[in-house]
């Protein structure tokens, strides 16, 4: 009878133990740490404005800039990856350089990042509300749908993606170095954003994707960039770099594959993740100008 007590005993501390473990990894996952910006198109010796919209649903404050294109150009929405904001990895010179080619550029912060509002790091689950947000607000300038193209880094290009499919009003999205399904990187994310080796990190998973949909409202599931893009019937422009440790190769040419026919699979060979635009700025910035031309129209601003 003793011994049984203490098995139970036992039992109740391991569920205990797994429950929280589990807890803490769903909680750690949605934690996005806050970085300064670095500098503004200014320095750059381009004009902007600071500007400020509501995400979708309206739950967050969401902060940036805008910089008018030439005559009636498109606008094209950057959305950067997680950690870093809207001045990330050179975004601000590639913002500038594509507003030298006469595009109008609108680049923010996402939730939890940058000077936006708070909000939960969800895989770009939540985050997606941000770029719809993005959307809405160049309707609000005057701005067509059909004017509007997106071009995201990382976590930034999943959320493009997740954005795309649901506004069929956008026609065009270059995703720089996407995932292709939030589940299949628990474990290495685990491993970067915990004190869990990764091979714990899979013991936890199933509830820790129950309690992040519980939680957090954040249905980790869902969040798939390849099944997201193959909903769009246009193509797109997938950016692999090869030598990526952060998200695996694979995974971007995963998202290509399930894109629209025509749709284009740059790899670049021998940079970090998402770094083709600072080891190729010109190849980079032609490359996704011609998609652009091809598939955004000018707007009548």
């Amino acid at each position: 009878m003793f011994s049984l007590r203490k098995l139970a005993a036992a039992l109740v501390a391991v569920v205990g133990v797994y429950v929280w473990v589990s807890y803490r990894m769903a909680a750690d996952l949605t934690m996005a740490e806050r970085t300064e910006l670095e500098g503004t198109p200014a320095d750059f010796d381009h004009v902007y404005e600071t500007v400020r919209f509501m995400s979708r649903r309206g739950d967050v404050m969401l902060d940036g800039w805008f910089m008018p294109g030439r005559g009636g150009m498109p606008v094209i929405i950057l959305v950067h990856g997680i950690g870093s904001n809207r001045t990330g990895g050179d975004m601000t010179e590639l913002g500038c350089l594509l507003n030298d080619r006469g595009y109008g550029v609108l680049m923010f912060d996402l939730r939890g990042h940058g000077e936006s509002g708070d909000g939960l790091m969800s895989g770009g689950w939540h985050e997606r509300m941000d770029v719809l947000g993005a959307i809405d607000y160049l309707l609000g300038r005057g701005i067509p749908a059909d004017a509007i193209g997106l071009l995201g880094f990382s976590l930034g290009a999943a959320t493009c993606a997740l954005a795309a499919a649901e506004e069929p009003r956008i026609r065009a999205a270059v995703l720089d170095c996407p995932f292709a399904r939030a589940t299949e990187l628990i474990q290495s994310e685990a491993e970067l954003r915990t004190p869990l080796p990764g091979w714990i990190a899979l013991l936890f998973k199933p509830l820790a994707l129950l309690l992040a949909g519980r939680l957090y409202d954040i249905d980790v599931r869902a969040v798939a960039p390849e099944d997201a893009v193959a909903k769009l019937d246009y193509p797109i422009i997938v950016i692999v770099t090869p030598d990526d440790d952060r998200v695996p190769p694979s995974h971007g040419v995963r998202v290509y594959e399930a894109a629209h026919e025509g749709s284009e699979l740059w790899l670049v060979e021998n940079v970090e993740h998402c770094g083709a635009f600072t080891e190729h700025p010109n190849e980079y910035v032609e490359r996704v100008c011609r998609y652009f031309e091809e598939r955004v129209k000018r707007s009548e601003e």
